[in-house]
Parts: structure tokens; sequence; C-alpha cells
């Protein structure tokens, strides 16, 4: 990521590779199961982020809980016509995340109680209302003759298992930095509790407005590699749900969001994360895996809107712009590409698209129907209707607002003259209007110079 991980912000460590899975799993909300071996945090990680993002959370050991933890003690209503629940401060009903630990310990009855709660979020054919996340975590399924067997974890049902969206695996010692592990071995650390200044709060926010918004119109990368390497898959004898489809289509298009990009690398690590087998007891092997995601990917790529497909790929703004100049002729396949670019792109950046391609577009100098016009003025007009200076008013003491970051965009906009200046406080203002974060507001000024550039000779 081009900033410290949000991970390791809350103080986890040993996650970072997994991240873009892991904040997958937020914006669509679907169950996700942490495998690793005792100590790697698994447990830490997700107590981590319901505190992080404050939510009312549920943590049980599954090896101990009955199903009254969860309900409460049911008695009857004053016309005796129903049943009520009692319930106390451990009863999930109220619970907006669930983390159930040591899943693989849970007893064959118990683990049936919990699947509706994983699958439905649902209990007794009640619905949890409240609930949006649903974690679990278990110690990986080993062979006996293995040199840390774990006595008691069990391969869990498949039918379980399949009802996860993602799997991932926490990272052993031997991964972490030499920082990380200095991080790890402080015991300052202990008890306290994970605040990242709502940073991850407000960015899963963003996030899940935009993964809900294309919901409706998924983008045809994702849809067609989904498809595909399901395919190859099962044709490979790794049997894979059509239901997982679905689920792989959510986690691509999550992922898509979280990190800009819908790269090679990417969905692979997705597709790993996507398979339930491991949970089982029985994971197909890496090679045959990356087998199908490749001839799933190469086919997407040969596919008459291959460029779409690399379009939305690239991470920078500026390279699509310069993609799109140079190889779209059709304006329906123009008017495709930056729709799919303005919903899927964070927030900045398709602003910093639109606001240096709109008035080219108006002028009808770009390969890009109506359509596609009137998608760029809705998110390029408020910034074009931007006018004034931005001023610096609040108290250094006051609470912390969106407005804190002038003083990282004064430092920018004070290397910059003439319309190049003009251009970026104009943006800048906006972002301060619209709460838009940035994270490196030189890195944004930089793309929309670069954008503009290309268009100066069309």
């Amino acid at each position: 990521m081009a900033h410290k991980s949000y991970l390791t912000r809350l103080g986890v460590y040993g996650f970072e590779t997994v991240e873009p899975v892991i904040l997958a799993a937020l914006v669509t909300e679907d169950p996700l199961l942490l495998i690793g071996r005792s100590g790697t945090g698994k447990t830490f990680l997700l107590n981590s982020l319901s505190e992080a993002l404050e939510l009312e959370h549920r943590h049980y050991n599954a090896s101990m809980i009955s199903f009254d933890d969860l309900v409460g003690f049911p008695y009857p209503d004053a016309d005796n016509t129903a049943v009520k629940f009692l319930e106390t401060p451990a009863t999930v009903w109220q619970a907006e995340s669930v983390l159930i630990d040591e899943i693989s310990r849970c007893k064959p009855e118990h683990q049936n109680r919990l699947f509706s709660l994983v699958h439905e979020r649902k209990l007794q054919g009640i619905s949890l209302t409240k609930l949006r996340f649903r974690w679990a975590a278990m110690n990986p399924c080993e062979p006996e003759d293995s040199a840390e067997t774990y006595t008691g974890s069990e391969p869990l049902d498949p039918a379980l298992a399949d009802r996860f969206a993602l799997f991932a695996n926490a990272g052993e010692w031997g991964e972490l930095s030499v920082a990380d592990r200095r991080a790890v071995a402080d015991p300052a650390g202990e008890g306290s509790f994970s605040n990242d200044r709502g940073d991850l709060k407000t960015h899963l926010a963003e996030w899940r407005v935009r993964f809900l918004a294309q919901l409706e119109a998924c983008p045809s990368l994702i849809l067609d590699y989904s498809a595909l390497v399901v395919t190859h898959l099962n044709t490979a004898s790794i049997r894979v749900s059509p239901r997982r489809a679905r689920l792989l289509s959510r986690s691509l298009l999550a992922a898509s969001i979280v990190t800009g990009k819908s790269a090679d690398k990417q969905f692979l690590q997705v597709l790993e994360s996507s398979l339930p087998h491991g949970a089982w007891g029985a994971p197909p092997t890496r090679e045959k895996v990356k087998a199908a995601h490749r001839a799933a990917w190469d086919e997407v790529q040969r596919s008459p809107n291959a460029w779409v497909h690399q379009f939305l790929s690239l991470p920078k703004v500026s390279d699509r712009l310069a993609l799109w100049l140079e190889s779209c002729r059709d304006p329906d396949q123009g008017t495709q590409a930056v729709a799919q670019l303005l919903a899927s792109a964070p927030k900045e950046l398709a602003a910093v698209f639109a606001f240096a391609v709109f008035p080219k577009a108006v002028e009808g100098k770009l390969p890009i129907g109506a359509e596609g016009v009137n998608d760029l003025a809705k998110v390029a007009g408020p910034i074009l209707r931007y006018e004034g200076t931005l001023k610096w008013s609040e108290p250094a003491n006051q609470t912390p607002s969106p407005q804190r970051d002038f003083a990282r965009y004064a430092t920018v906009l004070s290397g910059l003259s003439g319309a190049r200046a003009e251009r970026a406080n104009q943006f800048f203002g906006w972002c301060v209007l619209e709460h838009v974060v940035l994270v490196k507001p030189e890195a944004v000024e930089e793309q929309l110079e670069a954008c503009v550039n290309l268009l100066r000779s069309r």
C-alpha cells in the first residue's frame, strides 16, 4: 500500500500481505475465517478491528460455548403464545460483530447451530438485525505426524466452511520484518485500545458506499474472470460451488475498491483466499490453483474488451487516460471504461480524472458518448463550481476535522504558480468541502497535472 498499513496502525502485525483480503471482507460484510497457529494474533486482529470500528462486539470461545450463551434464557411471553429470550451482556441479539474463536474445536451440534448465524445472520430462525460482521478463527488442519498437532481441532464441515467468503492465513514470526518483531515483543502494547483516530472507519464507510453502488453493474473483468476461473477449477477436480463464484466476484470487487486496482497478482491472491478447502483439511495444490487463474486471466485479456480490462488495472489515473487516448476508438467503450473508473477508483482519483477530462469531453474531442459526458459532469461539476481561497481558521488545540489537512495542502500549493496553482487550489478546496482526506496531496496534484498535460494537444 502507498502508506502505512491500516492494520499496522492498529498495532496488529503479521497480516500485511493479506491486508487487502481482510479489508475486502470488511467492505462486503461477508463471513471471514482466519487460519493460523497458536499465538499468531488471529483473535487480537479481529478484536482490534471491532475496537477501531467502534462495534458492539461479541467474542465467543466455540470450544466452551453453550447455546444459552448466545441467545439467553427462554421464557414465555405474557400471553403464553411465543417464546422470548432474557438477554445478558453476552447474548448475540444486539451485536454488530461476532467472533467465533476456536471454531474448529466446536462440538458438531453447536456447529450446526452456528451455521445459520454465519450463513444468514439468524438464530432459531430469528434475524440478527444489527449484525454486520461474522468472523471466526481456527488452528490449521495439520496431519497427525506434523511437528505441531492441535489436539481437539478438527476440520470444519465442508458445508459450514463454504459459507465463509474469505480465508486469511496468519503470518509466522519468520515472515515479520525486524521492526514488526520488535513491536510485537514490546510489552507496552499489552491491553491497549486499538485507535487509529477513526481512519479505517472513515475509509470503510467510503468503500462500502462505492461497493454497493457497483454491485448493480459489476465490471465485466470481474464477472468474466470469476465465471472462467470457477470453470477451470472444477475441470481440474477442485470442486467449487456456484455460490462460491458469486462470493468470489464480491470479494474481487471489494479488493479492487480498497486498493484502487485490478491486477493479475491481486486476483490470484483473492482467488486463493476464497477457496474453503483448507478449512476442511483438503487444500488443493497451489500449482493447480495458479494454473486455473492463469488460464482465466489470459482468456479475459484476449476478450474484445481487453483494453478496458487493462485500463481498469492500471494504478495511476494518468496512465489510464494515456491508454484511453491511445487505444479507444469506440465512444461506447469509452463510456463504459469511464463509468467503471469513476465507480471503482478512490474518490480523489476519480475526481482528478473527471476534473481534468470534462472540459475536453464537452467539446467532443474525446472518445466518449453523451452518457459518459454526463457521468463526468456529476463528478467534475462541484469541483468546477468551487471558487475561493483556502484559509486556516481553527485553533491548533481544537478537535481535528477535515480542515486539519489544509496545512499539508498549503505546502503543496506554495510550490505552484499560475494555472497549475489555480487548479490545485480549486481541487483542494473541494476536498475540504467534501471531507475528502488526501493521504498524499502532492501525489494527487501530480496526477492532476499529468492528466492535464496529456490533454493539451487534443
